[in-house]
């Protein structure tokens, strides 16, 4: 198994369409009161962090930048970016109600831990090739890396790390305002 150095992953905040139950993917949306709060709860959390020996990286989706701005303010002065961490597209999805649909037939919300919806999405990026890419983000890591990322992204780097690949996605856990920390394969989150 491949091995990956020291990480701290952040999912970023709520955003307006997360509250709404609406499909984001490569669409942005802002962060609101409650996703503000959660990411200065991040920057509590790392304040008790040395993190001087780590590279700071973000997805490029403004609700992550917005995530890292406000967690990682305190205690270093760059955030690089790259695409690779951005969240997984949701095709012809992105943008769409969860609400609308599950009304129409296409998507099943009774089932609260399934993650289905991110791999049927039509035209959407499914797991097998959001694994390629989190795979060859963390093969090109250096060093210690704090990762600002997204729900469905978090998790399947978070996978990879530890070695569970994309099978046990629905298990690797997730939630705003929390930090995962990925040390020799072992996840421990940190809220």
């Amino acid at each position: 198994m491949t091995s990956y150095p020291e990480l701290y992953v952040l999912r970023h905040g709520e955003t307006e369409w997360n509250a709404q139950g609406r499909f984001q993917g490569a669409y942005n949306s802002p962060l609101n009161a409650l996703g503000r709060k959660q990411a200065a709860r991040q920057a509590e959390i790392l304040a008790g962090i040395d993190l001087r020996n780590f590279r700071i990286f973000s997805s490029p989706q403004g609700r992550a930048v917005e995530t890292a701005a406000i967690a990682l303010s305190r205690q270093v002065e760059e955030v690089h970016t790259d695409p690779r961490l951005r969240e997984i597209g949701m095709g012809d999805w992105a943008g769409r109600m969860k609400s609308d649909l599950a009304a129409q037939g296409l998507i099943d919300l009774g089932t609260a831990d399934s993650l289905d919806f991110y791999e049927d999405a039509p035209q959407g990026e499914g797991f097998e090739a959001l694994e390629t890419r989190c795979m060859g983000f963390l093969s090109s890591l250096t060093g210690p890396s704090v990762l600002v990322t997204h729900g469905i992204t978090s998790r399947m780097i978070r996978a990879v790390a530890t070695g569970k690949g994309r099978a046990n996605l629905a298990n690797m856990g997730g939630g705003q305002g929390v930090i995962y920390h990925v040390l020799n394969t072992v996840q421990k989150r940190l809220d």
